[in-house]
């Protein structure tokens, strides 16, 4: 049987396990698998780490790659987006995604009048519309109408076929808008090859490439989108971290799951490629809601961490700097 034939075939088998994990498994953070002893990729900064920590009152350290975590959101830095993005403030881990994008781009030096941005399965978020607003050319894209998978995202308004959906918020003039922001359907498995000729200061997706239908084509988006920077332009890319184990995950289907050993790999790849990657800072943070995992019917004001299939998720963000 092919592998193909094999993934059908087992397929209701995994949504079944996935269904009874949910139910049955009270998902845990387990600290101890966020650590590698000596792994210089997994320990923190303490420097970084004490700055985010006091980040309401003093303002984040530089940002590195990193976990969700409610500090950031606390920080000055973080409400600053917020408000410009025109998002109340609350403890959310797409809040702080949104936030984390902005202000890694922005300590880079892409947030500038005359930079090109290109956006992944933007759905209806506002970053394009504020990226311009800043001064930027920005290339917004998801999938295509006749793509069966975007009509699972238009039915929970996470799915933009066109301009219009873009700018509802107004952060943008109009005509600015009109003139720096083109959209382009873009398949994350298959960007067109004609937007990857290295003409873009900076790339970002919010919690996608864990879309693309298995970790390693997850993976393969990210290592591909590469060739779409010139060199030394920047990729911000958040996706779901594995809080409770670093063997089972959620390997394949319409959401999944990565862990430490994923992350690590993928980072192991992209230095290998002569790519600088932000390191790894998978220090959870002293907030109350460090340790707490939202369950459904998830809050809106206390989703740092989630239980999905039965295991304890969060967000993560890497940050990567193309060679050359």
């Amino acid at each position: 049987m092919t592998n193909s034939l094999l993934d059908r075939a087992t397929r209701p088998l995994r949504r079944l396990h996935r269904g009874l994990r949910s139910v049955l498994v009270t998902p845990r953070i387990r600290p101890e698998i966020l650590v590698t002893p000596g792994g210089p990729q997994s320990t923190p900064d303490a420097t970084a780490v004490v700055t985010c920590r006091a980040g309401a009152e003093a303002g984040l350290a530089r940002l590195d790659s990193r976990l969700c975590r409610a500090e950031d959101l606390e920080s000055v830095s973080f409400r600053d987006w917020a408000a410009r993005l025109g998002e109340p403030h609350r403890l959310h881990r797409k809040l702080w995604e949104f936030c984390y994008l902005c202000q890694a781009l922005s300590e880079r030096g892409m947030l500038q009048p005359g930079r090109r941005g290109l956006g992944f399965a933007v759905g209806q978020e506002s970053l394009p519309a504020l990226f311009a607003s800043l001064g930027c050319r920005i290339m917004a894209s998801d999938l295509a109408p006749d793509d069966d998978r975007a009509q699972g995202w238009a039915r929970t308004g996470q799915w933009a076929d066109s301009l219009a959906s873009l700018n509802q918020r107004g952060l943008c003039p109009a005509e600015q808008f009109a003139a720096r922001v083109e959209f382009q359907p873009v398949d994350m498995n298959n960007i067109p090859v004609e937007l990857c000729q290295g003409e873009f200061d900076f790339t970002w997706s919010s919690c996608s490439f864990e879309h693309c239908g298995s970790i390693a084509l997850g993976s393969a988006f990210v290592e591909r989108q590469m060739a779409c920077l010139r060199p030394g332009g920047v990729a911000v890319h958040t996706t779901e971290f594995n809080l409770s184990s670093n063997q089972g995950t959620v390997f394949s289907g319409p959401t999944v799951i990565y862990r430490r050993a994923d992350i690590e790999q993928l980072v192991s790849r992209l230095t290998a490629e002569g790519h600088h990657v932000e390191p790894l800072n998978l220090d959870l943070g002293n907030h109350p809601l460090a340790h707490h995992v939202d369950e459904r019917p998830y809050s809106s004001d206390r989703h740092v961490r989630l239980a999905l299939y039965g295991y304890a998720v969060t967000s993560i963000g890497l940050i990567i700097r193309k060679a050359g």
